[in-house]
């Protein structure tokens, strides 16, 4: 069964230990949801454990790759999946584009994380002051597109942002959020192979809304899985 998303804060992870994902690979999306937050809590904490960074881990890990968990990011500089997840070598497949925006190469890049590589979650992250999201914004208010390549990333996002604006919101964080809402219903539209896997509950695709000055992921949309702590 297909989950409706789910808005709101992000609530504390399921405490636990988290199993090391190459002698014990995860296969189930809430663990691998509960183990990605858990980094996020250390990360903004400042406590940070930097698992799987070692030389031991880099030699396990020369065989093949086993990551729990797809993630489908923004471009921007700030937004560096391993860190501000707290994982390491080998935990993560990512696929990044400005406004994380989406084609038939990162559509591919993440049908491969799920079909080839096995991941159980799929994570579409986003960021609050957004730089794609503005210049469409700016776009529609001014009524002219950026030239280049760059006007495809626009026009991309533009869809989510007129979706945003119809439903009366006009904060430009939330905007994003929105952004993000559509992003995920849009990997699952799109993907007979993910939505399959949804429907089967073997993987979930989850939103998550970066805040910049905090460093804190929280939830904003869910397929699949429920969250944990929601039930």
């Amino acid at each position: 069964m297909i989950s409706s998303p789910i808005s709101g804060p992000t609530p504390d992870p399921i405490s636990g230990p988290a199993p090391d994902p190459v002698s014990d690979p995860i296969s189930d999306p809430a663990e691998a949801l509960r183990v990605l937050l858990e980094g996020n809590v250390r990360f903004v904490e400042g406590s940070p454990e930097h698992p799987n960074q070692d030389a031991g881990r880099r030699a396990a890990l020369a065989p093949a790759q086993k990551p729990f968990a797809v993630l489908f990011g923004c471009s921007d500089s700030r937004l560096a999946a391993e860190i501000i997840f707290d994982r390491g070598l080998g935990d993560l497949f990512v696929v990044r584009t400005a406004g994380h925006v989406t084609g038939a190469e990162a559509l591919g890049s993440i049908e491969y994380g799920v079909a080839v590589l096995d991941c159980p979650l799929v994570v579409v992250l986003g960021h609050d002051s957004c730089g794609a999201v503005a210049a469409a914004l700016d776009s529609l208010e001014q009524g002219r597109l950026p030239g280049g390549f760059v006007r495809d990333v626009v026009e991309r996002v533009t869809p989510s942002v007129l979706s945003a604006r119809a439903a009366g919101i006009e904060d430009p964080d939330a905007i994003v959020d929105e952004h993000i809402r559509q992003t995920v219903d849009l990997l699952v539209e799109r993907s007979q192979l993910l939505a399959a896997r949804v429907a089967e509950g073997r993987v979930a695709v989850v939103g998550l809304s970066y805040r910049l000055r905090d460093g804190q992921a929280r939830t904003v949309a869910v397929r699949g899985v429920a969250h944990p702590g929601l039930d």
